[in-house]
């Protein structure tokens, strides 16, 4: 996710990770792509893979492998909250025939290079790819590598995973501001008295109170405004310097498009130093906004191959000028990620026949 040369006039502000700018990163990796693309399953993985690092779980990443009949394995650079290091990792799972992993059965590999002045994330990793693969026990490797911190807001997550973690005043204020922008009537939101994680949502003419994560009558809240109390939870982890790492995955699919780009700005100017945000769309209105266009990525699977492959087309590597269009580009299918509606109009056919 790093882009050799700087982008003049960019609307994202220093983009690089700080004091060191030449390490320029894209801090904003904006994922349009259609369905069954793998735009959650990435955010998803990328979650497990923290949640191996930081707290040595890897049943989930084993979860995640389809065929354990053959060796499986990552491989990820980063930089560790606070640090002026790059850190390469990867990790091999042995092929196991009945779905058990040993420990003897996961192997990593672990490498890193300072970052100098004057580095870019090219040239460290250029030093780090000179440094022959050490390997030890999969836990040591991880006791080496500094904390890191992530947020995964996607439909997999279970409702207010993190929201007793934030049952103070601010959040209340991110919580009810959220909603209101998104449902105007919804009046204002309060929590319950003696509780540190219930609260009341008031509308014009009833309540609905959400207790312990769970939404007591659901069906009176909109689609958009459950949506935005998963949103509200991110936006108060954004706002509070609570995390670097942000996957947002679709959840705005039930809000309108001005809210949607609304937000997206918010989170871009929200992001802490050093930050870096995921975020996936099916709204092709987030193309007219101004970012770079190295910030666009379209996700498009090969159905031809039996394997069905997932590729990656940046925007930046199509488009040159900067008088090119990211909207007019995808509208032309330049990119080769227009979804087929063929069958759709075979319905049309279809009702015929059965006539």
């Amino acid at each position: 996710m790093s882009y050799p040369k700087k982008v003049v006039h960019s609307t994202i502000m220093d983009e690089c990770l700080k004091g060191r700018t030449n390490f320029r990163y894209k801090k904003l990796n904006i994922l349009v792509a259609g369905n069954a693309t793998g735009k959650t399953s990435l955010g998803r993985v990328m979650a497990d893979i923290f949640a191996f690092i930081s707290r040595k779980e890897y049943l989930a990443l084993v979860n995640d492998i389809s065929d354990q009949s053959r060796p499986a394995f990552f491989s990820i650079d980063f930089v560790p909250d606070g640090k002026l290091e790059l850190y390469q990792l990867k990790t091999v799972f042995d092929a196991s025939a009945n779905g058990q992993y040993a420990n003897e059965m996961i192997h990593a590999y672990l490498k890193k290079a300072n970052i100098d002045n004057g580095d870019s994330c090219e040239k460290c990793i250029e030093r780090i790819n000179s440094v022959n693969e050490t390997e030890k026990l999969w836990n040591a490797v991880l006791e080496e590598i500094p904390p890191i911190s992530w947020y995964l807001a996607s439909s997999s997550n279970n409702p207010f995973v993190h929201i007793r973690n934030n049952a103070n005043d601010d959040y209340l204020k991110v919580f009810s501001t959220v909603l209101q922008a998104i449902d105007p009537s919804i009046e204002k939101v309060s929590r319950i008295d003696g509780t540190s994680d219930s609260y009341m949502i008031h509308l014009k003419d009833i309540d609905v109170i959400i207790q312990q994560g769970q939404i007591l009558k659901e069906d009176l809240l909109s689609s958009g405004t459950r949506a935005g109390i998963d949103i509200a939870d991110m936006m108060s982890w954004l706002l509070k310097d609570l995390s670097r790492f942000f996957y947002c995955d679709e959840k705005f699919a039930y809000v309108s498009s001005d809210i949607e780009k609304a937000f997206l700005a918010v989170m871009v100017e929200s992001l802490p130093e050093n930050g870096q945000i995921f975020f996936t769309t099916h709204n092709l209105d987030i193309l007219d906004m101004q970012y770079s266009k190295h910030s666009f990525c379209f996700l498009k699977k090969n159905v031809n191959d039996e394997k069905m492959p997932i590729s990656c087309a940046w925007a930046s590597d199509y488009l040159k000028r900067n008088t090119d269009s990211v909207r007019s580009a995808v509208e032309n299918d330049l990119f080769s990620v227009s979804p087929s509606v063929d069958l759709v109009y075979k319905l049309a056919d279809l009702e015929k026949r059965v006539v």
